[in-house]
């Protein structure tokens, strides 16, 4: 059976019983055929040498280590797919060691950045829910576009009864995420303008109708890549590098300000909905430089080194 053909029996297994989402089987996806592609279409029978051989290909390219320890764990999980079909009755992943994936510190937002694409906001109340949801929740991209109106906080008339957003993040966890009163406040002014945002034709008024954030597209909702676009505009009328602003940044910016604000790092880590706290503990070595950098300013001593 043809690489193809073996790949895509994986997805739909990956699916079916795995619950993998839309962004996950597409990764995994791409992953595979670029692995078939250098093995020239024959990556179902190749041997240790050559996985290790797109490694290296892989790193010739530029690729980081991260990307790299990814794009290898798709492949160990397609071999072990192969194995458990009776199609191999090896694992030539098995001798491999992976790239250390070294973790970046993140390129974080200052208090005064955010003060300022908030206030670039101007009237457009959708861009500032958007971004009060990023920052003000720490929400992921997906986790944004798709919020319905069943998982916001319950109301009472205008009044919020309660103030958290049910979020179904990675693997379909759901984790409550509360809104602090700006966050609250940009979801309030943009409700009660958000039905003349919904699209007129019925059939895809009926699609957007759940959505917090409606949208004439085939997915009902706003769609990632044109947050990322909205974002980008935001950040140049800032005065702020576009690249440094997209829906992650303002969710790396949220769990740095809260440390910075006395946070634990175990309460920023269930906030975030990491399943692992060295995830979490990156936003450490942000919070680490940036007092290195007062005690050099502001120390007694500092002055006469």
């Amino acid at each position: 059976m043809s690489d193809r053909a073996r790949i895509e029996a994986f997805l739909e297994m990956m699916s079916a019983e795995r619950g993998s989402s839309a962004n996950t089987l597409d990764a995994y996806g791409r992953d595979l055929l670029d692995a078939s592609e250098f093995c020239g279409g024959g990556l179902c029978d190749a041997e240790g040498s050559e996985i290790s051989g797109w490694l290296r290909d892989l790193s010739k390219r530029g690729m980081a280590p991260s990307s790299q320890a990814r794009k290898l764990s798709a492949v160990r999980r397609f071999f072990r797919f192969l194995f458990e079909e009776g199609d191999r009755k090896d694992d030539p992943t098995a001798k491999i060691d992976g790239p250390k994936p070294g973790r970046d510190v993140p390129d974080v937002l200052s208090r005064e950045e955010m003060a300022r694409l908030l206030d670039c906001c101007g009237d457009d109340l959708r861009l500032k829910c958007l971004v009060e949801l990023l920052y003000g929740a720490g929400l992921r991209a997906t986790e944004l576009v798709s919020l319905k109106l069943g998982q916001l906080p319950r109301r009472k008339g205008a009044r919020w009864v309660t103030t958290d957003v049910i979020v179904r993040g990675k693997g379909g966890k759901e984790r409550l995420c509360p809104l602090g009163r700006p966050a609250l406040r940009g979801l309030t002014d943009w409700l009660k303008v958000r039905e003349d945002h919904l699209p007129e034709a019925s059939i895809t008024r009926s699609r957007a109708e759940p959505f917090v954030f409606p949208s004439r597209g085939k997915s009902g909702h706003l769609t990632r890549r044109r947050l990322g676009q909205l974002l980008e505009a935001l950040a140049l009328k800032a005065g702020i590098r576009p690249d440094r602003v997209h829906p992650h940044a303002l969710r790396h910016a949220y769990a740095t300000h809260l440390l910075m604000g006395g946070a634990d790092l175990r309460s920023v880590q269930t906030l975030l909905g990491h399943a692992d706290i060295a995830t979490t503990q990156i936003y450490t070595h942000v919070l680490t430089d940036e007092l290195a950098e007062l005690l050099e300013t502001a120390h007694p001593l500092a002055t006469k080194i």
